[in-house]
């Protein structure tokens, strides 16, 4: 070891050289390294003796030389007192470590000529695992953006092909009008050309989401529970009346709620057409929608007196994709899934209470308006 080192050999550094848990070395002006701890033999996998025949740029990516070596230079030119870097390291073994270098620059007695530097301080920390992690999520943030533009490549398609059916709808709405003229007082009419225009209006809120970023709770908008909710119901009103389960509302006055709309009517149908689906054949049949509030937050219950849900068995998998609890050919484990998305992305939180034979009441807890 050169003569100049001596004076560093006390107990404190030491120690603290050869049982740190990070790679220390010494490394010369001539880029040698010139001691090493054994935390940074064990990083790279290089015996002491290998160590001290290379020097840095030879187990350093050709790609990280070029950085390091400016930082070097502007250190021995007193620009800068010290610097960190992220770069490449290859291992014995051929491998690449990622590691954190921090480099600083030690001097010797100060002469006339002014201080002269003697060697530089090493310190690595391996950031191997939180590079390949960081460059994992990267690529799932690719995947994911690919992902909702074909998305919203399919959105506005469909919603293209489905408004054109659905003015051809219309259209053929209107010569009925004309040529049956008692057809316009008929329920089942009136009921389709209504469920024509709230089609409108849900194709018209799919475009707004297609279009619009609501990853934020800023973009939320308040909207009137009450209406939603009948609307929800005049909707699905000819599915409940077919399978004869009766819609109870109980919310008489407007209360708002921030929300997304169209986000806000699909929870609120999904969970009505749940019920109805879920009905019992053994009793008649009900779905009842309330409200229960505080200062800052409304709970839209919806409970039903159907199948019910065995918690103690799906609890942890109520929401999840494509789970399923009833024996149904038309069970699909969607909508649920679907609802807690919604829900979640309005910043609410959605719970349900349930028995085998009894019912289920479901909760969305939304914030007041």
């Amino acid at each position: 070891m050169p003569s100049h080192l001596v004076n560093i050999k006390d107990k404190l550094f030491e120690n603290i050289f050869d049982h740190a848990p990070n790679g220390i070395a010494i490394v010369g002006l001539d880029f040698r390294w010139v001691k090493v701890n054994q935390s940074l033999m064990n990083l790279l996998g290089y015996s002491e003796d290998e160590f001290y025949t290379m020097t840095f740029p030879d187990i350093t990516h050709k790609e990280d030389v070029d950085v390091d070596m400016e930082q070097l230079g502007q250190l021995l030119k007193g620009d800068i007192d010290q610097y960190q870097i992220e770069k490449r390291y290859f291992h014995k073994t051929g491998r690449l470590i990622w590691g954190l270098s921090s480099v600083s620059l030690e001097y010797g007695e100060t002469t006339e000529a002014g201080e002269s530097p003697l060697y530089f301080i090493f310190q690595m920390v391996d950031i191997t695992k939180q590079k390949e992690m960081l460059g994992q999520m990267n690529a799932i943030t690719n995947i994911a953006n690919i992902q909702n533009e074909r998305l919203k490549d399919f959105a506005h398609i469909a919603t293209h092909d489905i408004r054109t059916h659905l003015g051809n709808l219309s259209v053929i709405s209107g010569f009925m009008e004309e040529e049956l003229e008692d057809i316009k007082h008929d329920n089942n009419f009136i009921m389709l050309k209504e469920a024509l225009c709230q089609l409108e209006n849900t194709i018209s809120n799919l475009n707004e989401v297609r279009q619009a970023d609501f990853s934020a709770k800023g973009k939320l908008t308040p909207l009137n529970l009450k209406q939603f909710v009948e609307s929800a119901i005049y909707n699905i009103n000819a599915i409940a009346r077919h399978e004869g389960c009766e819609i109870i509302n109980t919310i008489k006055d407007p209360i708002h709620v921030l929300a997304i709309p169209v986000y806000l009517d699909s929870v609120i149908l999904n969970l009505l057409s749940n019920a109805i689906k879920y009905s019992s054949k053994e009793r008649q049949s009900y779905v009842k929608l309330g409200i229960k509030e505080t200062a800052d937050i409304v709970v839209l219950e919806v409970e039903d007196n159907g199948l019910g849900i065995n918690l103690d068995a799906h609890q942890y998998e109520l929401f999840q994709f494509k789970k399923t609890f009833h024996k149904r050919e038309d069970a699909r484990g969607i909508g649920l899934f679907i609802t807690k998305n919604h829900v979640d992305s309005m910043g609410g939180k959605i719970t349900v209470e349930s028995q085998v034979g009894v019912g289920s009441t479901f909760k969305v807890a939304l914030m007041k308006a």
